[in-house]
């Protein structure tokens, strides 16, 4: 299957450097250290100035000329700093984002946004009157194989489309001791972590859907937070499934669809996470690019099965915070709104009055 070439191209940055906004980020586990700061980095237009690091010198070590500071009150009281990124627990979001946005800050978040609805209307109403921008980091909308699916749906390469299923799996047996997303505590848990993107990414394709119905479970020895969940989502002449599970030793399809004119079934995850882990920078030429082995597979049936390989789009992360500069400084709408946000998280809280209700429940 032949595209464009200029399709399987990242954009290049076009915004002429202007300014350079500067960057304050609040935590260096693994969302801050690998993905945040990176993707900060990498951003001719972005210049990480300040880390808050609570323990430890790595932070210092991997970003020299930052200065670390021990707690979000000395990174607030920076007047030079423009945005703040909050990469800390699920549960501090909604406060310390709403520090930011009071001290004058545009803010990022890392998903889920926050952990109730009312925090999020909360937080938009203040973005709302102070004029600051307001994201969450749904990164995963720049995702090879995500952006390949909405290609192929654009395209109407398999016709209407009749059932989308979407999922992560892993083979996590153990529980990590003392990690904060295995503790029965709000926020935890498979859901609020995997299902914050498979949820906004149903949200991009299809908008609001009419029903919910969700199976969330513990199956893991010891398992105090959810670890595995199945949620399907109501919309006209469209069967949606969303599913995670950290049981799953055999490798499942990421993404597969059914349509009047065929299939399409993607195996393997995006690359740029691993990279990303690796140590890889996102300016590194190819980067995002996924080998050929783990493209999908676009079956027709229009007559004759025929089956063929479909090249994967380049995963694109550096195009989040691209956006959000642009947003900032007012050359482009901002991609991933506060209001999208806080849709995911309604919809996690209806998934968990679901599953302890056992039913299927309206959305609209």
């Amino acid at each position: 299957m032949t595209r464009p070439t200029e399709n399987l191209r990242a954009p290049p940055y076009n915004v002429p450097v202007t300014n350079t906004l500067q960057v304050g980020l609040v935590g260096f586990g693994l969302a801050g250290r690998v993905f945040h700061a990176p993707l900060i980095q990498a951003n001719p237009h972005l210049r990480l100035t300040h880390i808050v690091q609570r323990h430890g010198d790595e932070a210092r070590q991997k970003y020299p000329h930052a200065e670390i500071v021990r707690d979000v009150d000395t990174l607030l009281a920076q007047k030079s700093l423009d945005l703040v990124v909050v990469a800390t627990p699920n549960t501090s979001h909604f406060d310390i984002a709403m520090r930011a946005l009071n001290a004058g800050k545009h803010v990022v978040g890392d998903k889920p946004f926050t952990i109730t609805t009312r925090e999020a209307d909360e937080l938009i109403d203040l973005s709302r009157r102070s004029g600051r921008v307001l994201s969450v980091f749904q990164n995963r909308r720049w995702d090879g194989d995500f952006l390949t699916v909405r290609e192929i749906l654009g395209q109407r390469l398999l016709g209407r489309l009749a059932e989308y299923e979407s999922r992560f799996d892993r083979f996590r047996p153990a529980i990590k001791e003392n990690a904060w997303r295995e503790q029965d505590t709000p926020g935890s848990g498979v859901l609020f972590d995997l299902g914050s993107h498979l949820i906004d990414q149903a949200m991009v394709l299809f908008g609001p859907p009419a029903t919910i119905y969700a199976d969330l479970r513990k199956q893991r020895e010891g398992a105090m937070a959810v670890d595995n969940f199945e949620i399907h989502l109501g919309y006209s002449n469209l069967k949606v499934t969303l599913k995670a599970g950290s049981l799953v030793c055999e490798p499942s399809p990421r993404f597969v669809l059914h349509a009047t004119e065929g299939s399409f079934t993607k195996f393997g995850l995006d690359p740029q996470e691993e990279a990303l882990k690796q140590g890889h920078s996102p300016a590194e030429s190819g980067w995002g690019e996924e080998a050929p082995e783990v493209w999908g597979t676009l079956t027709r049936c229009d007559g004759a099965m025929s089956r063929q390989k479909y090249r994967t789009l380049p995963g694109r992360y550096p195009d989040y915070y691209s956006n959000v500069y642009r947003a900032i400084t007012g050359g482009e709408e901002l991609a991933v709104k506060p209001e999208q946000a806080r849709e995911v998280i309604r919809l996690i809280d209806l998934a968990e009055r679901s599953a302890r209700e056992g039913r299927l429940l309206p959305v609209t």
